[in-house]
């Protein structure tokens, strides 16, 4: 038993919401996703943050400059250019790679830029709203956020912890950035506040997005439809037959409807301003 000189009467037990290895054990797990499910919708309540633009794509895809640069790098490593080692093949496919996608990063910068411009002068009253939203992270998320920080305003990354990527971008003020360890609770907040949706080549992490977003929007779970834009006709013809799916009559036909396939900036700004100015500002 605990004596009065080895337990003081001024010295309280720790409370149980201040115990680390408490709430960070498995039996406090739906205490963490309350508190990620919680904690941002104060902080953009705090920032005036009811809308989002929300831009995501691929992490991987990097500037045309970073990407010329690099895949010039490779060659002048290759020795030997009529005998590659499997390593000289893998290098020069994807710094290949790298160079056929990169415009669309610095397309992602242009169309953020645009609709911050568009949002920071509409009229009194609504210079706060449609704050673009990304992932976080680098490629087409922190193209997302360059876009808005060339633009002068501000933007939302909501990163995720990830072994292969260490915090956010530099482009995201300090008290807009997130880290998420609950992918779930993450794709929440980018579907809860965004008002359009603007998808760009990218992997797994973009295709569960996007279609878990239209899951919501075809079974109805999402009441105001917001405006989806899929960037690149190239890419998504070539990696997704919608069709096929009307086809095998696994989707509607008037499914086919939820997005639009877009491949300039400016068609993309221009259909994303009118059906934003006609769904919440006329």
């Amino acid at each position: 038993m605990p004596t009065p000189e080895s337990h003081p009467l001024n010295e309280w037990p720790t409370k149980a919401y201040k115990n680390l290895d408490f709430l960070n054990c498995e039996k406090a797990r739906a205490i963490r996703v309350l508190c990620e499910m919680t904690e941002p919708g104060y902080r953009f309540e705090a920032e005036g943050i009811e809308d989002t633009i929300v831009l995501f794509g691929s992490a991987r895809i990097c500037s045309q400059a970073t990407a010329d640069k690099a895949l010039q790098d490779v060659k002048d490593k290759i020795v030997a250019p009529e005998n590659l080692s499997s390593a000289e093949k893998s290098a020069l496919q994807q710094a290949e790679c790298a160079v056929l996608s990169a415009h669309y990063y610095d397309d992602a910068v242009r169309l953020s830029e645009e609709l911050t411009k568009w949002s920071m002068n509409l009229p009194n009253g609504h210079s706060s709203r449609f704050v673009i939203c990304s992932g976080g992270g680098p490629g087409i998320m922190e193209a997302a956020n360059q876009g808005a920080d060339n633009a002068g305003g501000k933007s939302i990354g909501l990163g995720i912890s990830l072994p292969f990527e260490q915090g956010v971008n530099q482009y995201i003020p300090e008290n807009l950035q997130f880290e998420f360890h609950y992918f779930f609770v993450r794709k929440y907040w980018f579907v809860l506040l965004s008002k359009a949706l603007v998808a760009f080549p990218g992997g797994f992490g973009t295709m569960d997005e996007l279609f878990e977003t239209l899951t919501l929007i075809q079974t109805k779970k999402i009441k105001k439809v917001p405006p989806i834009v899929l960037f690149g006709s190239d890419f998504w013809n070539n990696v997704i037959n919608f069709e096929a799916l009307v086809k095998w009559g696994t989707i509607s036909p008037e499914d086919l409807k939820l997005f639009r396939i877009i491949d300039s900036v400016e068609e993309a700004r221009d259909y994303i301003i009118e059906e934003l100015t006609r769904r919440h500002l006329v």
